[in-house]
């Protein structure tokens, strides 16, 4: 339950946790608000840098990222509830600037100098920092304090990666209320959007390609209800992976025409990089456009046009790949196409003309739906969500009953290293199964049980969740004893395992442990009071920044000024000016990380020069 300040709930939020952009909403009369940033944008880069004094997140960290390419971390949220040894992780490390190692327990952890010394974050703590922002943003606009949030993460994402993303918001210092599916949240925006109130029963498609992660959900939708029926997709597929098609393309390119190799220059590729995601989504609304970028490496440069059919050429694997789930997710559901009542379009990936057309030609020419904000819909939803578990949400909202299921099947290891399932995919949650195993062995004292999720036989194709022993089972012939194992979803999607004794009465039980490289207790509390410091070294540098642009702002000031008064203006007078505005310039260019002290001499040192002059210019007494 959510506790009551000065007689009313506690604002609760939405936070859409994205690849490449994340997004934060808040209901607020009787609407969801999404909110901007300070910069003004309502979507905000999954971007964190860290520097010799500060740490960047958001705008600022992607905009100086072709300068610090080595300490800027994007793209967080593919390592998040992996290992190191992962195929995928293996495949996106190559394609990075920023170096990632295996740590502890085979977990990835970025590696970053900041401060002048090199220290290791995982994905959870970039995660954390992001979400951070967001809390932020939310708390900037609402002017109170938030800690109650609803985040969602992608269909597909596995157990350990939602308990990792349920900790990287703990770590933010939120409460988080409920882990929810994007394409669940998608939904919940789309049936709110609807013009008219229509009780008739729709099947929709949501179709939700973002930057990193791609999901596909059929939901049956009647009358408020909306009850996932099947999801599928792929938790590593998304914008990110065309980027980095047109990315090795223009490398190839440059090796080709100019005998340059710049796959090892970090430097090169981040600012490749970026014109390759400019150029990705301007072919969304042009049929060509040209990637440039000046003096790339050893002083030369990258030009080179580009079409929309190459780009589709480069990428029609994966946008093929997409067209594949969707006909898993239908055959999943037990659906043919001309049961899809509607197609809605989620995530910015969407935008792309191919993705269209494919989808459109898969349901034979059928109408897509787009009405809905592609980028704002999953924060939309989650923030619809975050109310109705608040208390705040109007009737409208509060009648909406959310049906999720279970994106893997899930079960133990038998004899043989046979999988048996206990919770098949696509089960609706929160869920609840148990069974009964025997001993296999003659006075056999302990059990073993090892928990996986997958879709295939062997259990060595799947993925190892974790594993724990029940001992202490009295001795007794092969067959007699027996134990009872209990698989319990929540409604976060997050699975605990349990065993009993049942031959003794003695009753045990095991919480299973995620051995994805999941934080203890005390690494969480860790890494709370380590974001504590982290804001307070946040509020400075927002201090810094401000008082920097107050200076800058006084240069602007002062030029127009003497501009505008230059025929009444002693040479003498302008000289001193000038020679002031030229050495506080020529400071700010040379100290981008210049500390609040010094920016407030240079501020007082420049005043102490022009005010004088201008007072007594305009006749007015001097200070």
């Amino acid at each position: 339950m959510v506790e009551r300040t000065e007689g009313r709930r506690e604002v609760a939020i939405g936070i859409d946790l994205g690849t490449t952009y994340s997004c934060v909403g808040v209901w607020q009369n009787d609407r969801v608000e999404i909110i901007a940033n300070d910069q003004g944008n309502k979507t905000t880069p999954s971007y964190v840098a860290f520097n010799d004094s500060d740490r960047l997140i958001g705008d600022a960290a992607k905009n100086q990222a072709a300068r610090n390419p080595t300490n800027t971390v994007f793209d967080a949220k593919r390592l998040v509830g992996r290992k190191f040894n992962d195929k995928f992780v293996q495949r996106d490390i190559k394609a990075w600037p920023f170096k990632v190692i295996a740590g502890i327990d085979d977990k990835p952890m970025i590696q970053v100098s900041y401060k002048g010394k090199d220290m290791q974050v995982s994905a959870e703590e970039i995660s954390s920092m992001i979400l951070t922002k967001m809390r932020q943003t939310a708390q900037d606009y609402l002017g109170s304090i938030v800690t109650n949030a609803v985040i969602t993460v992608p269909a597909y994402f596995n157990n350990s990666q939602r308990q990792a993303t349920k900790d990287a918001g703990t770590i933010a210092g939120l409460n988080v209320m409920r882990i929810i599916n994007e394409p669940t949240a998608a939904a919940i925006a789309y049936e709110l959007d609807k013009k008219a109130t229509s009780d008739n029963e729709k099947n929709v498609l949501i179709f939700d390609l973002g930057g990193g992660t791609f999901d596909v959900s059929i939901l049956n939708i009647e009358v408020g209800i909306l009850e996932v029926k099947a999801t599928s997709g792929d938790s590593h597929l998304g914008g990110e992976d065309f980027n980095n098609r047109m990315l090795n393309y223009c490398v190839q390119e440059m090796k080709r025409k100019h005998n340059l190799n710049i796959s090892e220059n970090p430097r090169a590729l981040r600012r490749l990089r970026t014109s390759c995601e400019s150029a990705k989504r301007a072919l969304s609304s042009a049929t060509w456009t040209i990637i440039e970028v000046d003096a790339l490496c050893e002083g030369v440069g990258f030009y080179m046009s580009i079409t929309r059919s190459k780009f589709e050429e480069l990428n029609l694997d994966l946008f093929k790949k997409c067209m594949q789930s969707v006909e898993k997710c239908l055959q999943d559901a037990k659906m043919n196409k001309s049961s899809i009542h509607e197609i809605v379009l989620v995530g910015e990936s969407t935008r792309i003309p191919k993705v269209q057309s494919l989808l459109q030609d898969f349901f034979g020419g059928r109408e897509l739906r787009k009405s809905i904000n592609a980028d704002e819909a999953v924060a939309y939803g989650a923030a619809v969500q975050a109310a109705i578990l608040s208390g705040e949400a109007n009737k409208k909202a509060q009648d909406l009953l959310l049906l999720d299921v279970t994106p893997l099947s899930l079960g133990v290891k038998r004899l043989k290293g046979v999988m048996d399932v206990l919770i098949p995919r696509n089960t609706l949650i929160p869920a609840k199964k148990e069974k009964v195993y025997y001993t296999f062995e003659d006075n056999q004292h302990y059990f073993r049980i090892q928990v996986y999720e997958g879709e295939r036989t062997r259990v060595r194709d799947n993925n190892l969740l974790g594993e724990f022993e029940l001992t202490g089972i009295p001795p007794a012939p092969r067959g007699v004893s027996n134990v009872t194992v209990c698989f319990d979803i929540d409604a976060n999607g997050i699975l605990t395992v349990s065993a009993e004794d049942n031959t003794s009465g003695k009753k045990n039980k095991i919480t299973i442990r995620n051995t994805e490289g999941r934080f203890s207790e005390a690494g969480i509390k860790r890494l709370i009071e380590e974001a504590e410091e982290y804001k307070f070294e946040d509020e400075e540098y927002k201090k810094k920044m401000d008082s920097r642009n107050s200076l800058e702002n006084y240069l602007s000031d002062m030029r127009r000024t003497i501009e505008n008064i230059e025929g009444r203006l002693a040479l003498d007078d302008k000289k001193k000016i000038e020679a002031a505005l030229k050495k506080v310039s020529q400071w700010l260019s040379n100290n981008e990380l210049g500390e609040l002290d010094n920016i407030s001499d240079q501020m007082e040192e420049l005043e102490n020069v022009c005010s004088p002059i201008i007072t007594k210019l305009n006749g007015l007494p001097s200070k």
